[in-house]
């Protein structure tokens, strides 16, 4: 099994040279060098501790196997959609409240707005993608139309509404929709 690209490219993310990883591994920078050009190979013991000094272990080294989904097609996204407040909301990343943001698409119908947010710890950005929007903030109006962006901190209380309708990317930390 060739492992030495890998301990390569962790050993460049920990921004450490062959020297600096043969020292913490109490090993010869010439065997870090062997081993990753796959020239030879480490016994157990030493493959462990050259991992631990990596900041890994070997269940993760050899784990090559990720269950994390990086694109979301629009089969994937949560939708709803609320009558009274004339809006659809889309969580376009599902299951994005255990994430540090949650991304979601906001479709806001003519006189549309959304629910009050109340002030809590976090930021708020959003991105007109159509039409133009109120950003609502305590007691302050700031108006964003198509190709522009917002950003506030949450601390205070806040929501979007639109007199002709628009469509909003909103990414809010932590999530809280």
């Amino acid at each position: 099994m060739k492992i030495g690209n890998k301990i390569k490219e962790l050993r460049i993310l920990k921004g450490l040279t062959q020297e600096e990883l043969a020292d913490r591994a109490e090993l010869s920078k010439g065997f870090i060098s062997q081993l990753e050009r796959d020239l030879t190979s480490p016994s157990i013991a030493t493959l462990v501790d050259i991992l631990q000094c990596l900041g890994t272990d070997l269940k993760t080294f050899f784990n090559d196997s990720t269950d994390d989904q990086v694109v979301f097609h629009k089969n994937d996204y949560f939708e709803k959609e609320d009558k009274d407040l004339h809006n659809k909301i889309q969580w376009i990343i599902p299951n994005a409240q255990k994430n540090m943001m949650e991304p979601i698409l906001i479709t806001l119908e003519p006189g549309g707005s959304t629910y009050p947010d109340y002030p809590h710890e976090g930021e708020e950005f959003g991105y007109v993608l159509n039409g133009s929007v109120n950003i609502v903030i305590a007691n302050k109006i700031y108006r964003a139309k198509r190709g522009e962006s917002f950003y506030f901190e949450a601390k205070y209380e806040h929501h979007l509404e639109s007199k002709k309708g628009a469509e909003v990317l909103w990414i809010s930390t932590p999530p809280n929709f």
